[in-house]
């Protein structure tokens, strides 16, 4: 049984979450909060499996709750807002620094056509992140680089040797957190343009641009159709596309793509950029639930490219990484402060 916290301050909202959870039968709502304050001092009192947290609410807001929660009594917590004012988006941030796992956009009420998808995928997320082994700032990450041979190009190619022209990132669940560490400590010499597909509401990817603007040296964009990629540079694919880079090195956005049911899809990145720039690809495969670009990864892999997949330890969910790993379609698999240090190897 999954013990929730649902911390809310519209009664309204807070009784419809408690409703969808409460009507499975692995799931138990333990209790509610109306703001940050009394869901600190309930998690004093009775501690449970998981937290839904809004972000704007009185007298504490979800920010300040989840930061004084991790420091003391760490709870898995879900950021579940529907704002997606600048203030709120930063707050929602500035709660994922502290140590939130995930963003979710509040479910549409019954009558909705979306109601059933969004009711899915909070039932979803809160099974996953109610077994997360919790991953802190301060952790001391796995230091053990594992290299695989399944799917070993014929020719072993000597990394040093070769000019890397792109780095591709796929991540979901957790991504935020492990982009933020891996980001932040590449210098402002680096010059090999980086593209990533991170799976995140829409609203919320102008937020987590704007706040890894500020952890990094690198200049963070979402990217444009046509624009062509510049070493120093990081791009995302925009919420609502897929993201293809054509062999003159420019953004092809796409909105619909046959065959790829998740959008934006780490899959459709991959393919792409193992078609057009193979042995001089680097294809890396973060923290996700899932197996989106898991398949994709190998074939960049069997075409020459760097694959790099993060290590079980670090994961927050270790889907999408863990499904590379049992493919062969990784020649690392390695924790963030490994991967950093490869990429960084690589910058010429």
């Amino acid at each position: 049984m999954i013990n929730i916290l649902v911390v809310e301050d519209s009664s309204v909202v807070r009784d419809f979450l408690v409703f969808i959870l409460s009507s499975e039968p692995d799931m138990n709502v333990i209790g509610t909060a109306a703001n940050g304050r009394e869901a600190v001092e309930f998690v004093k009192r009775k501690k449970p499996d998981l937290i839904t947290m809004d972000i704007e609410m009185p007298v504490m807001n979800g920010m300040e709750a989840t930061r004084e929660i991790m420091s003391s009594i760490p709870v898995p917590i879900i950021i579940v807002t529907s704002s997606y004012s600048q203030s709120e988006v930063e707050k929602t941030y500035k709660a994922i620094d502290a140590g939130a796992l995930a963003i979710l956009a509040k479910p549409n009420g019954i009558g909705h056509k979306d109601f059933e998808k969004n009711r899915k995928e909070l039932i979803k997320i809160v099974r996953v992140m109610s077994e997360v082994k919790l991953v802190t700032r301060k952790s001391k990450f796995s230091k053990v680089v594992q290299e695989t041979t399944i799917n070993k190009p014929a020719v072993d190619i000597d990394e040093s040797k070769i000019n890397y022209k792109i780095i591709a990132i796929g991540v979901s669940t957790g991504g935020p957190q492990v982009l933020q560490k891996i980001l932040s400590a590449l210098p402002a010499s680096f010059n090999i343009p980086i593209v990533i597909v991170q799976h995140i509401p829409p609203g919320f990817m102008e937020g987590m641009v704007e706040w890894l603007n500020g952890c990094t040296a690198l200049d963070v964009s979402i990217a444009k159709d046509k624009e062509e990629l510049k070493g120093g540079n990081i791009y995302f694919c925009p919420p609502e596309y897929h993201l293809g880079i054509d062999n003159k090195m420019r953004v092809e956005l796409k909105e619909d793509a046959p065959g790829y049911n998740i959008k934006p899809s780490v899959s459709y990145m991959y393919r792409s950029v193992g078609k057009h720039f193979e042995k001089k690809a680097v294809g890396v495969l973060l923290t996700g639930m899932g197996k989106d670009g898991a398949e994709e990864l190998a074939m960049i892999r069997e075409r020459g490219g760097l694959t790099i997949a993060q290590d079980e330890e670090s994961s927050v969910v270790y889907g999408m990484p863990g499904e590379a790993a049992k493919l062969g379609a990784c020649k690392y698999i390695m924790s963030p402060d490994k991967i950093v240090e490869k990429l960084i190897s690589l910058n010429k």
